[in-house]
């Protein structure tokens, strides 16, 4: 594992490299990952300021690909003012809208939430290969651990009953959409379309400007369906810009590393 430090008058941030693995989403690719030291106290401007520049958090880790020769995750986000639902989006939204009830809940462990966190993995992955993320501990490690007061879960209830969860981080500058699980019984409303829907509408009412989506790849099919959601905008490595499919990026180590360097100059 490599390190690399960037100081800033009195004051740094750390940044690793993993070394090389199999990257989850596409085949045959050897993916890497640079995050920040899990140990730094990160307070929610530089997170802000992270994610601004294509970081990610999972857990307590804030992470952005740093693949050697690849560069097809592209951070996306949707400029909430401006959406325009297609004809499958307000469809979804018209069907679902009338029955499903969202519910505001603090991120802590809650039995009925891990539930259904298990039941959406199995259906998932139901070859077994994700036994070990459908424990406890590593559910509470993934989505439980406390982050400075900015994470929310989002219920989705059908009468009453849990039927999805939304785990969301609140920033200045928008939300972040970090991961959501769903009863696969309702696999047919598109639960996790409505789910981004429901993002949307929340940030647009609480006043911000920006829901954080993470990473779309073209070459992925469990990404496509961020690309449906318009206008949207990329992370390219230097600027974010409104994301056309004909668009090309690069995002390879080299802005990654700048990238941190200037968060930790604006960091004081």
């Amino acid at each position: 594992m490599n390190q690399a430090n960037h100081p800033n008058r009195g004051r740094h941030l750390s940044l690793f490299l993993t070394a090389e693995h199999h990257c989850s989403y596409l085949e045959g690719v050897q993916a890497r990952t640079a995050f920040v030291d899990p140990t730094a106290q990160i307070d929610p401007d530089t997170y802000q300021r992270l994610m601004d520049q294509g970081f990610r958090r999972s857990g307590s880790h804030i992470y952005r690909p740093a693949c050697r020769d690849c560069a097809a995750c592209v951070p996306v986000r949707i400029p909430v003012s401006e959406f325009r639902p297609d004809r499958s989006q307000r469809r979804n939204w018209k069907r679902n809208a009338p029955d499903f009830v969202l519910v505001d809940t603090p991120a802590v462990f809650n039995p009925e939430h891990f539930d259904l966190y298990r039941r959406y993995l199995t259906h998932r992955h139901p070859d077994g290969n994700m036994a070990d993320a459908t424990g406890e501990e590593s559910y509470r490690r993934f989505l439980v651990e406390s982050w400075g007061g900015t994470t929310r879960f989002i219920e989705l209830r059908l009468d009453e009953k849990l039927v999805g969860v939304s785990v969301t981080d609140r920033l200045e500058g928008g939300l972040s959409a970090v991961y959501t699980f769903f009863d696969p019984t309702i696999s047919g409303r598109a639960p996790g379309t409505f789910a981004v829907l429901s993002q949307i509408e929340i940030a647009r009412r609480l006043g911000l400007p920006y829901l954080y989506l993470g990473y779309w790849i073209k070459e992925s099919q469990k990404m496509a369906y961020k690309e449906r959601f318009r206008p949207i905008e990329a992370w390219n490595g230097r600027e974010w810009q409104r994301f056309a499919r004909t668009c090309s990026f690069d995002a390879g180590e080299s802005s990654i590393v700048s990238s941190m360097d200037g968060i930790v100059e604006r960091s004081v």
